[in-house]
């Protein structure tokens, strides 16, 4: 495309997996693309540093990623001739129990639904139809609100996803095994886990794990951005770190300038370009809870009491469908919790590449109020070692990130919200505000590609996708 007067034809204020996305899917269509990080490396929550002792690399915010392997966009890229190699083990997640061995997820339904028991056949049903075209589904939900593809599964998961997931896991599930399990994956929410729509994410990661199981990056999720990065590249695009933007005065003319920002630093930086009505919506988008936490560097795996659970990406801890349900209320209602729900990641158990031999990284975070000031570290360990007994002995050292500190490192992690804000039955579909097209403004240059918009948070890219879309639609 020619862009006439202008000096790019796109620019993309941050670097997170949708500004990415969003660039490569606009560099693809033919536009030179730029791309502004104010950080010294690209990717946003896709960073990887040795944040405790030497030798240990620590994923600085997003760790496992199943959306990431089957996103609709991401899985048609490249990525692995630019350097990504995925990683994992035969579980997906583990969920350890307090009077019971753990809940191991695995890909095959069976597997799993024989450890339910009496809920066994409750599980097959639950999941099983929608096992048969996941990637149809994925392509339905990752989006904003259209005519789907697939009227008929997106029908009967919306009605089972409207659901709150306590209800849901009620429903489904007669014992509390079946229960806990979805709970601890809809909790993945950071929604009081009895609003509506908590189902559907819960259902969600459980079939995620069916199609594929959750992975991470050898190398560290930075793994992630260079691939984009080096794609991006490949295809004319630039990317310029270290480059923050304060005000639209510091970007060359373009003829389209996406922002994989929060909607604050829209305002912030282009404000004065936007109606005031606009901008006072802006204002009112809610962000949530932020999140508190801890790596460590341990002289070995983690000792849990079953032992099964070693292996798994990630582990769901916080017990029963009451705890899990009761962490996550008190978190969004600006309360603390003894018994927080954690989750646990052991990627250095899956890419040896991430530790020392015989030695393992550590990585857990809980939920907690917007902007909260108090230290989990007792709360957080104290759950681990509830269900991995001499835990702490194993800890080399530990460095812990509060709400605060992620804002600092981030901007986007307003009060430490990580997935861009409550995505709720209120703003699920109308973030940031409510418009036809989410990812446009008032202003025909500017666009929104955060996971502030829809379908949200997560390392997926459609964001970014869907705005570059809507760039390529109004630029034609």
């Amino acid at each position: 495309m020619s862009n006439g007067s202008y000096d790019v034809d796109a620019i993309v204020v941050g670097s997170g997996p949708n500004g990415l996305a969003a660039a490569t899917r606009l560099a693809e269509s033919g536009l030179s693309v730029l791309v502004r990080e104010a950080s010294s490396t690209a990717g946003g929550g896709l960073g990887s540093e040795e944040l405790t002792l030497p030798g240990f690399v620590h994923d600085t915010c997003s760790a496992v990623h199943p959306m990431g392997i089957l996103s609709p966009y991401f899985s048609q890229l490249p990525l692995a001739k630019h350097g990504l190699e995925w990683v994992s083990s035969d579980i997906s997640f583990a969920h350890p129990l307090d009077d019971g061995p753990a809940i191991l997820h695995r890909k095959g339904i069976s597997e799993v639904a024989e450890q339910l028991g009496p809920d066994a056949k409750r599980y097959e049903r639950l999941v099983r139809p929608f096992m048969r075209d996941l990637p149809g589904l994925l392509a339905d939900a990752l989006g904003p609100l259209k005519i789907p593809r697939k009227p008929i599964a997106m029908a009967w998961f919306g009605l089972l996803g409207a659901l709150p997931a306590t209800s849901l896991a009620r429903m489904a599930f007669t014992r509390e095994p079946g229960r806990a399990v979805l709970a601890g994956c809809a909790a993945h929410s950071i929604l009081p886990l009895s609003r509506a729509l908590t189902g559907a994410l819960g259902l969600m990661f459980l079939l995620l794990g069916h199609e594929a199981v959750w992975p991470v990056a050898r190398g560290g999720s930075r793994k992630i951005a260079r691939a984009l990065v080096s794609y991006l590249e490949s295809l004319g695009g630039r990317v310029e770190t270290g480059s923050p933007v304060d005000s639209l005065a510091e970007l060359p003319r373009a003829r389209a300038v996406l922002f994989d920002t929060s909607p604050r630093e829209l305002v912030r930086v282009a404000g004065a370009e936007l109606p005031a009505s606009y901008r006072k919506r802006l204002g009112r988008y809610r962000y949530g809870p932020g999140v508190f936490k801890i790596d460590w560097a341990l002289d070995g795996p983690l000792p849990w009491k079953d032992a099964r659970c070693a292996t798994a990406s990630t582990v769901h801890v916080g017990g029963t469908l009451a705890e899990i349900a009761a962490s996550e209320r008190a978190a969004f209602r600006g309360q603390h919790t003894d018994r927080p729900f954690v989750m646990v990641c052991q990627q250095s158990d899956l890419d040896a590449s991430r530790a020392p031999s015989g030695q393992r990284t550590g990585y857990a975070y809980c939920h907690v109020p917007h902007a909260s000031t108090v230290d989990m570290t007792e709360a957080i360990e104290s759950q681990i070692e509830r269900f991995a007994p001499g835990f702490r002995d194993r800890i080399l050292l530990r460095r812990t990130t509060s709400p605060a500190q992620l804002e600092a490192a981030n901007r986007n992690c307003l009060g430490g919200v990580v997935a861009g804000g409550v995505a709720d039955a209120f703003q699920l579909f109308t973030r940031p505000v409510a418009r036809l097209d989410p990812y446009t403004t008032p202003n025909p240059r500017f666009f929104i590609c955060s996971a502030s918009t829809p379908p949200g948070g997560g390392v997926h890219g459609m964001c970014g996708y869907w705005a570059a879309t809507a760039v390529l639609r109004t630029l034609r």
